[in-house]
Parts: C-alpha cells; structure tokens; sequence
C-alpha cells in the first residue's frame, strides 16, 4: 500500500510541475495558473463532506479504488491531448476539476482507513510515515518532472502519471483490511450533521479546523507561482521549476522524520503553532530574496516547517475523533484544510496581477506568523492541546 501511494503521488507531481508550465506556456497568465489550481481543489471543498458520510457507510478500499481510476483517465485524456497537439487551457481546467472531484471521495476515505491499518497509539507515527511517503513522492516526482520536462516534453509527463495509478489500484485490490459499516436508514444530510454536531462539541476541534483553513489559505498559493519565479524572478526554464519542488519536499521529508520521531509526543499545539509561524518566515522569505542559494534554504525551511504543521493538527483530529465518526470528521477536516486552498489561490490570483508575485505572498507569509501568534498567546485552545 505504502509503495503504491508513493508511486501515484511521484506521477501527479510530475504532472504538476508540467500542468503548471504547461498553462504558463500556453497563457502567460498568471491569473489562469491560480485558476487551475482552485478548480482542481473546489470539489473537495464542495464535495468532501458527502464523501466522509459515504467513506463511513462502504467499504472505503472501494471508494478509494474508484477514486484511483477516475484520476488515471484524467491523465491518461490529458496525454491523449498534449500528444496529438489540440489541448487547450480550457481542457486543462476541465480535467482538472474532474481530478479534483474524485479526491473528493477518495480523500476522507483514505485518511478513515489509517486507523484500520495502525493501533491508536501509533498513530502520530502512522501520520508522519504517510508524511513522508507523500513528501519522498514531492522531493523524487518534481525533479523527475523538471527533467523529463526539458527533454521529452509534457506529454510523457502525464502519461507516466497515468500508468502510476496503476500501483496503488494493485496494492488496494490485495489490502486485506476491510471496513464494515453498520448498517443505517439514516439520509446522509442526517449523518453529516452528527459529524457537524460533534465537532462542535469538541472546542478544541473547531479551532483546529479554522487553522486548517486559514494555513492552507496562506501557505499554499506560493507553489502555484514557482513557474512565475522561475521565469521572471530568476530568469531559468523548467529545470528550476523541478528543483524548486524537490528541495522543499527535502524539508518535507526531514520535517515528517522529526515528527516521526517523536512519537506521540506532547505538547502538540504549541509545535504546530511555533511550525506554523516558521512557516509563514520561509514564505516571505522566499517571495523576497533574489539569490538562489537563500532561496533554496528558505525553501527548505518552508518544507519542513509546513508538513511539522500538517502533522501536528492531522494527529490531534485523529485522536479527538472516534471511529464511528472518523469518515465525517475527517471529511469536515478535509473541507477545511483543503477548502483554503482554492479560496487563497482564487484571492491570490486576483491581487497578484496588481501587486506582484513576491509581494502578495510575502505578505500572505507575514499573515502565517500573525495567525501563529494569536492561537499562541489569544485564543489558546490549539495551543492548550
């Protein structure tokens, strides 16, 4: 399983990094790459919730299943379309949407199976390991996507994600874990108001669910303007653009060992919240600096800071959550951890036409440790935690 996941997410930052160049060549539209990335991220802010509910009532290796298949057709049309040379943006944006769509369901259904797989008290080790099989796949597939990029085109890059969703569909079809819900006449609005009401039971809960949103809002959009920075900033082609991924899935990967290490560790909130903060000091620096060697330290510092955060509040959810509940809660989570990325992208994309790149998001950076400091020191139930 964790080998299938890891090849899959290589493919999709390949097709990442040459989705976004690809839209940049074909545009030069700054506008159009924080477009593609919100129409790829919205349905799981629309949709997600649906998906808990549902992730809580089937077997969820079966969501995930029809997920991984839906994701390889998208790819696999994309390919279809770069090859033969008649792709348009608009095709791209579509497909995108239609990707975003089905990790939707897939989603909340992966993150209610990992209690399946790991005892409860290792889970924060069972996060962080996942966290650094998505971010070894973050570090490997943009650098493998810059070069292969440069030398043999788009196409190839999304045709290798294509058959990478091979992989995972394997490993799923050999999981021995299964998933039996009971049985319920409840409608699934019902069900997803229980999982609504028991959040806001849990105080703590919805805090961590506005941090969610508000980290991803501001510490996301970044990525979507390396293409902008390559070209315009430090005056490169796509070779850059894949190292610019790889060194900060470098820092993801050091930042998801630190969690890993630390086990079931105390004192979560205040990590996330110092991390959070370190976070938001990477971003604004990154956006300011004009040498490439502090660039690549201040994008390693972001990395690492930011899967430090991802962790820290994906493990406090977790543990708050019960399992009959988790597909819902987990649902809601994903509604707003990445519900925050379509939303800062779609801002983002409005003022950076205006402001400039590096200014929009330095600020956007200088919010984070903002954010950091009031969950510190103001509203404390993060922090408490």
């Amino acid at each position: 399983m964790w080998i299938g996941a890891c090849t899959s997410t290589i493919g999709t930052w390949m097709q990442i990094v040459a989705q976004g160049w690809l839209i940049w060549r074909l545009s030069r539209s700054e506008w159009l790459l924080a477009l593609d990335q919100f129409l790829a991220a919205i349905p799981i802010f629309l949709f997600t919730l649906i998906g808990g509910v549902i992730a809580d009532r089937i077997d969820r290796r079966h969501v995930l299943i029809s997920s991984q298949v839906v994701q390889m057709s998208c790819a696999t049309i994309l390919t279809l379309l770069v090859g033969f040379h008649v792709v348009h943006v608009w095709e791209i944006l579509a497909l995108s949407f239609v990707s975003g769509f089905a990790q939707a369901f897939g989603g909340p259904a992966y993150q209610a199976l990992i209690p399946t797989l790991v005892n409860k008290e290792d889970m924060p080790n069972g996060i962080a390991l996942m966290s650094i099989q998505f971010n070894l796949a973050v570090t490997v597939g943009p650098a493998i996507g810059g070069i292969a990029l440069a030398r043999v085109g788009e196409a190839w890059c999304f045709g290798l994600n294509a058959l990478s969703f091979a992989a995972p569909i394997i490993a799923l079809m050999l999981l021995n874990a299964r998933f039996l819900p009971s049985k319920t006449g409840e409608s699934i609005l019902t069900s997803l108001k229980e999982g609504v009401s028991f959040v806001r039971k849990q105080s703590a809960m919805e805090a961590l669910m506005v941090l969610a949103f508000l980290m991803t809002a501001l510490g996301m959009p970044f990525r979507t303007y390396f293409p902008v920075f390559a070209t315009d900033v430090y005056h490169k082609g796509p070779e850059i653009l894949g190292t610019f991924y790889s060194v900060m899935g470098v820092g993801s990967i050091a930042g998801s060992l630190i969690m890993a290490s630390l086990g079931n560790f105390r004192n979560k909130g205040r990590v996330a919240l110092t991390m959070l903060m370190c976070l938001g000091a990477g971003v604004s620096g990154f956006c300011l600096s004009t040498h490439l060697a502090i660039s690549y330290i201040l994008l390693f510092i972001a990395g690492s800071s930011m899967i430090c955060v991802f962790t820290a509040v994906n493990s406090l959810v977790q543990l708050i959550t019960t399992d009959d509940m988790r597909g819902r809660v987990m649902s809601l989570y994903n509604f707003a951890f990445r519900g925050g990325m379509p939303m800062g992208n779609l801002l983002t994309g409005q003022l950076v036409p205006h402001f400039t790149a590096p200014v929009v998001l330095s600020v956007n950076g200088a919010l984070l440790v903002a954010l950091g400091l009031y969950f510190m020191f103001v509203q404390r139930r993060v922090a408490t935690l």
